[in-house]
């Protein structure tokens, strides 16, 4: 029971995330205009996951750094270019965010059947979704119809973005302020029982913090000694 409960409210935070601050939007919206769109991104979403399973967790997190500033636009995919500041780089997703060549993937093949169609917006979506599935997680209808954004806010993604290093009631109430509860909050963070984490975003606890499972901690001391190894990546 706790685990189809996990797992529901997994699916419905991802929705909630998928719809936040959209309108007009519908899981049939590309029905007429590009029938196979969902199945021609399930194909390749499959493919990269099949190749490294982490990336399922990785795509899900694009979905939800994408969402988090500005809408889920699509904005995490601009480069950065005279008129614009990446949110590629803010702290958040620098050196961490992945997957952007699996959506540029999914893009290249949508684009063979209905070029100039179906949003990048809503491939991310529509990402997140089959990675959850493909690993076994929840699937859910996502609404569809998104609009691409022409403009990216480091600035937002670097004050918008939870941070590793932020302790509990802030986490709490950043997401409330994107409409999300707590439960929401450790729902989503369920992902990184797939992903990974570099090992300098949970030193100070795996040392320091008296109240972090002992097994748990001397694990992750294998991989991330005291000093050094900041990018090694473990599970978290």
């Amino acid at each position: 029971m706790a685990a189809k409960t996990g797992a529901a409210a997994f699916m419905f935070v991802l929705f909630l995330v998928s719809v936040a601050c959209q309108a007009q939007l519908s899981p049939t919206f590309y029905d007429t205009s590009c029938p196979t769109a969902t199945s021609t991104i399930r194909r390749a979403i499959r493919s990269a996951i099949a190749s490294d399973r982490r990336m399922a967790a990785s795509l899900i997190r694009l979905h939800f750094h994408d969402c988090f500033v500005q809408g889920c636009d699509a904005s995490i995919l601009l480069d950065e270019t005279s008129s614009i500041q990446s949110e590629k780089t803010a702290l958040g997703n620098m050196n961490s965010a992945r997957g952007y060549n699996v959506i540029e993937n999914a893009k290249t093949e949508v684009e063979k059947i209905c070029p100039g169609v179906v949003s990048c917006a809503d491939i991310i979506a529509v990402a997140a979704r089959d990675a959850s599935a493909y690993v076994g997680g929840p699937s859910y209808a996502v609404k569809l119809g998104r609009r691409d954004s022409t403009t990216a806010s480091r600035t937002l993604a670097n004050a918008e973005l939870p941070a590793f290093f932020e302790d509990l009631e802030s986490l709490i109430s950043r997401f409330q302020k994107k409409g999300l509860t707590a439960r929401d909050m450790v729902a989503l963070s369920g992902s990184h029982t797939l992903g990974q984490a570099q090992c300098f975003t949970f030193r100070d606890r795996i040392y320091n913090d008296s109240n972090v499972d002992a097994g748990f901690a001397s694990t992750r001391r294998r991989r991330c000694p005291r000093v050094g190894s900041d990018s090694t990546l473990a599970p978290a």
